[in-house]
């Protein structure tokens, strides 16, 4: 049975005439999303923007609830166990993959609130009606009303992040990607069953020509994509950008990397390498060689198995997908010495998926264009570091794990604003918990803080 995924706007579910397959890493289609034209976009964006917040005292323990039935109720008609099913197919992200990222979502729905406030000044008063406001002090508001979000595929787990844009009271306008759109819909239509209504949060599927509309009908927007993202929208202080992670480790000679070679795996093959807090690259103070090819040895382990498999790691891709990934991977590798994957990375289950199997590439440049290379699956490139391609080599990073022991190099490390987090020892890159940022506090980008005081 085909599955319908409507939009969900302020008068509730709407189906469309217009709607776009979604199909299964088979090539079958197991879903069909209703693509909204602009003028429902603009209805409903000012129908959000209408609307008001929930209050607080009834907004916390519906945001909870809300994640309680995404993990295990029955929402729109499907089952817990149907959903965890039906997005491993549609995606290729392993069961366990998945179920852990319905943990991490209920965890985010009910610490949203504490998590946004962690990145509240301490001098801002949350209301005007709070003690210190007498004396003057700071405020904390939003900085608009209406939030939207064009949400990313490749993995169920980006959904927990902009939970927190409900905690805040913004009104948010999900528009979903067609490769995987169930999640979102699930927890849209959660939210409006725990109470946040059909004008607090909507679900609005289109085309790419219309997408630009639910951005421009905004206050404020968060947008996931390539580089080609990032460069669009750096200089619109209305949208938050979320593109590569390109996030590396880094190990000088002081440190033995044998040590930590669990640590430097599980950052590279966690998560099936598709996160962008998963390790694309690994710097090496001295000769590289050894290194990569224990991780090759390591990597190669990991089996191929379908998706549904209770061991499967690795991500699954149509098989057209996967040769297409594989292309690629083995052109922007050249000149580079494999260690795992040279010959390629596509495993043909042989019922029209295929598994994308982990590959090492040693480079003998840190400056080699190939490090700031990132695919979806368990990809690494491993170049050697010297003392005088210091941090430069290392910027750009979403996630720097810095294996040393050098002070000196962690001041370096720390203050360098174009690596976003620092891991200091055996902390993965994919490492994150309520309350730490993880591209700075989404909060700081919400909220803006104003003087305050009463007579």
């Amino acid at each position: 049975m085909i599955t319908q995924l409507d939009a969900l706007g302020p008068a509730g579910p709407f189906r469309t005439r217009d709607r776009a397959d979604v199909t299964d890493v088979y090539g079958q289609t197991v879903a069909e999303l209703s693509l909204v034209p602009s003028l429902y976009v603009k209805r409903t964006m000012k129908a959000l923007g209408r609307a008001r917040p929930l209050p607080l005292d009834l907004r916390l323990p519906a945001l909870e609830r809300a994640g309680e039935m995404f993990a295990d109720g029955t929402v729109a008609g499907m089952t817990a166990a149907e959903y965890r099913d039906t997005v491993c197919r549609l995606s290729g992200t392993p069961l366990a993959n998945v179920s852990s990222a319905v943990d991490a979502i209920r965890t985010a729905a009910a610490e949203a609130y504490t998590s946004a406030q962690a990145g509240r000044p301490n001098g801002a008063a949350l209301d005007w009606r709070d003690a210190p406001v007498r004396g003057g002090s700071g405020g904390w508001v939003r900085r608009g009303e209406v939030f939207a979000v064009h949400a990313a595929g490749n993995h169920p787990g980006v959904h927990a992040l902009w939970l927190e844009a409900v905690a805040l009271g913004f009104r948010v306008a999900v528009r979903p990607s067609r490769r995987e759109p169930l999640t979102p819909f699930r927890l849209v239509s959660a939210l409006r069953e725990a109470g946040f209504g059909d004008d607090g949060v909507a679900l609005l599927p289109t085309d790419h020509a219309t997408a630009g509309q639910i951005l421009l009908s905004a206050d404020l927007s968060m947008v996931y994509g390539g580089q080609e993202v990032i460069d669009k929208y750096a200089d619109d202080p209305t949208v938050l950008p979320n593109g590569p992670g390109r996030s590396k480790i880094l190990i000088t000679a002081d440190t033995d990397w044998r040590e930590h070679i669990d640590v430097i795996v599980d950052s590279v093959a966690r998560h099936g390498g598709t996160a962008c807090v998963n390790a694309t690259a690994v710097f090496v103070e001295g000769d590289p060689a050894p290194l990569a090819a224990a991780l090759a040895e390591r990597l190669a382990t990991i089996p191929s198995l379908p998706p549904h498999h209770e061991k499967a790691v690795l991500p699954v891709h149509p098989l057209a997908g996967a040769r297409a990934i594989e292309r690629h991977l083995l052109d922007r590798a050249r000149g580079a010495r494999a260690h795992l994957g040279g010959d390629g990375v596509v495993d043909d289950l042989g019922d029209g998926s295929a598994v994308l199997r982990p590959a090492v590439f040693e480079l003998d440049d840190p400056a080699a264009p190939q490090t700031g290379v990132e695919l979806p699956f368990p990809c690494v490139w491993v170049a050697p570091w010297t003392r005088q391609a210091g941090a430069r080599a290392l910027t750009g990073s979403l996630v720097l794990t810095a294996l040393t022991s050098d002070e000196d190099l962690l001041d370096e490390l720390y203050a360098d604003p174009d690596i976003r987090n620092l891991y200091i020892g055996d902390r993965p890159t994919h490492w994150m918990a309520p309350g730490v940022p993880h591209d700075d506090y989404l909060s700081s980008f919400l909220m803006r803080s104003k003087a305050l005081a009463r007579g």
